[in-house]
């Protein structure tokens, strides 16, 4: 083995020693693998552990430990187990904390009281963000046996009495929206294992989707949480930047400021998105870093309880979404003007400048220091990689009288978006009659086939213009249903390729989710709003 082999193997050695601390041990699983892993866990975890896991979000099992009707040892020990079973079907994990996990889940249990909101709670971690006494190397093969940085979010969560089990994997370079890099593979799809479970936070996606997991946290700066929510079937949260704490996560060019990054959680329930912020806020963490809007967490009473204005983004101009996505959004634009919502078409404002504006502004040095570890180590660059750096004519290297001038044209977009949407209002001077929130595909389609995901402006848009938005389940492929129009003409090359890579029988068992946009800021209302429109689908 090369050298960046051997290093790269120690890490997996120590998963898999990590691993074997499974008890009872999992019994060999199906070699080849089914194609979708959902029916695993029936077959694998005990009757209790499959229920325990199966059939509640974080919000039900929260109120069975209060009321001490399971304790927190069982309830880890379940999804320890789970997540193990996940690790061996789609290879989603860098760490199982067997022993530390139910060390503090029986501290837990044997406290007279709850300590926080969190009380003996399994919540899974991104290993790209870093954990208090653990190593962490981002994906990078040059930083494995580093240490972790300090995690305000990581520390909120643990004080109000979660039980950290497990970590899970990430990208090279964690700007792909496809999950593989060279110390532990590709992490595949608990849906269908051809197909990806997207990035960054693509470990936390495919083990919250097997349901290894109710709670995991992630982070986003061009799709990492929303995507993987996506293509997982499962919820998703990008707060607006500086609502939340970001300190802990590893990475290249900090201080980097041109595109910022945000924490965000991946659930199996829109009130877990919802639990999650209220968590963090309500400790005021502005008090220790100055940086953070002083917000509490408010939910928008007045959003929940009226008839909503609501747009939808059918295409952004510039690539056309499968059918499924298209789909996905006439199922919700049909439940919403039932239940007496007016539903309008959304005019995308020249997207296409929106993605050479965020693609240069994510690496303003051309790409320098998310090499710089890549070639310390020898490691190979993945195409992914390459795609996002070398391919994308707007990423070079700026002084910064150039990098400002971006920045420029950055908020002056920015301003023009905030316009168009200004337009949509029946009163422009009051802004009465506006567009409450905007519905769009999460991807160009479903979770993409391997290597394909080269297409991220349907998540990175919004990263370019800090709005917050919330990912929701909506349906499943249907082969027969999910086609295109005969005599489609693609609109340009990217929508070429995106046309050419679908076939529905490609991405059979797929989940296909969508988006909720809301305007900068406005966390809480696009919150309410996913909640009027799934009540508008029927659901509670």
């Amino acid at each position: 083995m090369a050298p960046w082999e051997e290093k790269a193997k120690t890490a997996r050695d120590y998963r898999d020693q990590t691993l074997s601390k499974v008890d009872p041990p999992l019994k060999p699983l199906p070699d080849p693998l089914p194609l979708s892993s959902q029916g695993l866990a029936k077959e694998y975890l005990t009757e209790r552990e499959y229920e325990l896991t199966q059939n509640y979000d974080a919000i039900e099992l929260l109120e069975l430990l209060r009321t001490k009707k399971l304790t927190s040892e069982e309830l880890t020990r379940a999804f320890l187990r789970r997540a193990a079973l996940a690790q061996y079907a789609v290879n989603c994990v860098t760490e199982l904390m067997w022993d530390e996990a139910i060390e503090r889940a029986k501290y837990l249990d044997s406290l007279a009281e709850p300590i926080g909101p969190l009380h003996g709670l399994p919540i899974s971690v991104k290993e790209h963000h870093g954990m208090n006494g653990k190593t962490n190397h981002a994906s990078y093969v040059a930083w494995i046996g580093q240490g972790s940085d300090p995690n305000p979010i990581n520390d909120i969560l643990y004080d109000a009495g979660c039980v950290y089990y497990v970590r899970t994997t990430g990208p090279q370079t964690l700007m792909h929206l496809e999950c593989n890099n060279n110390v532990y593979g590709r992490t595949v799809n608990p849906w269908n294992r051809d197909l990806t479970s997207g990035g960054s936070s693509g470990g936390e996606g495919a083990l919250v989707g097997f349901r290894g997991s109710v709670w995991g946290l992630g982070g986003d700066i061009g799709g990492s949480v929303r995507a993987p929510a996506s293509n997982c079937g499962i919820y998703g949260f990008k707060p607006t930047t500086k609502r939340i704490p970001l300190k802990g996560m590893k990475h290249v060019m900090d201080g980097k400021e041109s595109i910022l990054a945000t924490f965000g959680p991946l659930t199996q329930s829109r009130e877990t998105l919802n639990l999650f912020m209220k968590t963090i806020l309500d400790t005021k963490p502005w008090r220790t870093d100055p940086s953070l809007t002083v917000k509490p967490w408010t939910p928008d009473t007045e959003t929940v309880n009226k008839k909503l204005k609501i747009a939808i983004e059918w295409d952004d101009g510039v690539v056309r979404p499968h059918p499924p996505a298209t789909r996905a959004m006439q199922i919700v634009a049909d439940a919403c003007k039932a239940a007496g919502h007016e539903v309008v078409d959304w005019v995308p404002y020249d997207h296409a400048k929106g993605w050479d504006l965020v693609s240069a502004l994510y690496f303003p040095d051309g790409g320098e220091a998310a090499y710089e570890p890549l070639n310390a180590s020898g490691e190979p660059v993945l195409p992914l990689t390459k795609f996002i750096i070398d391919e994308q004519p707007h990423v070079k290297k700026r002084d910064m009288h150039e990098l400002w001038k971006l920045c420029s044209e950055r908020d002056a977009y920015r301003e023009a978006y905030a316009a168009q949407w200004s337009k949509t209002a029946t009163d422009p001077k009051t802004g009465e009659g506006e567009v409450d929130v905007i519905i769009c595909p999460t991807t160009p389609g479903c979770a993409p086939l391997h290597e394909t995901a080269r297409y991220w402006p349907y998540t990175s848009h919004w990263n370019l213009l800090d709005y917050p938005g919330a990912v929701f389940p909506v349906t499943f492929v249907d082969t027969e249903k999910d086609v295109y129009e005969p005599g489609y003409k693609p609109m340009n090359d990217q929508d070429k390729y995106n046309y050419d890579i679908y076939a529905p029988e490609k991405f059979v068992g797929a989940p296909v989710n969508l988006t909720v946009i809301g305007r900068r800021g406005m966390d809480e209302k696009v919150m309410a709003a996913l909640e009027v429109i799934e009540k508008a689908m029927g659901r509670k």
